[in-house]
């Protein structure tokens, strides 16, 4: 029998704030969810780790499902 594949969700995360003079955990997700410039989009496995970092920095960003 063939084992089911888990179907992972993802996220496009879109930095559309300056994360210059935020607070130095903040840039960290920033950093951590691979976002280094302003208007990049970038495509994350929707895990409890990436969504409390995306849950801290949400002023920050504009989140789509995919």
């Amino acid at each position: 029998m063939a084992a089911a594949k888990k179907i992972s969700k993802k996220l496009s995360v879109t930095l559309i704030k300056s994360k210059h003079g935020r607070l130095a955990n903040h840039k960290a997700c920033v950093a951590g969810l691979g976002l280094r410039r302003m208007h990049q989009t970038v495509e994350v496995i929707d895990t409890p780790e990436n969504r409390g970092m995306v849950n801290r920095i949400h002023y920050l960003l504009k989140v789509e499902e995919v």
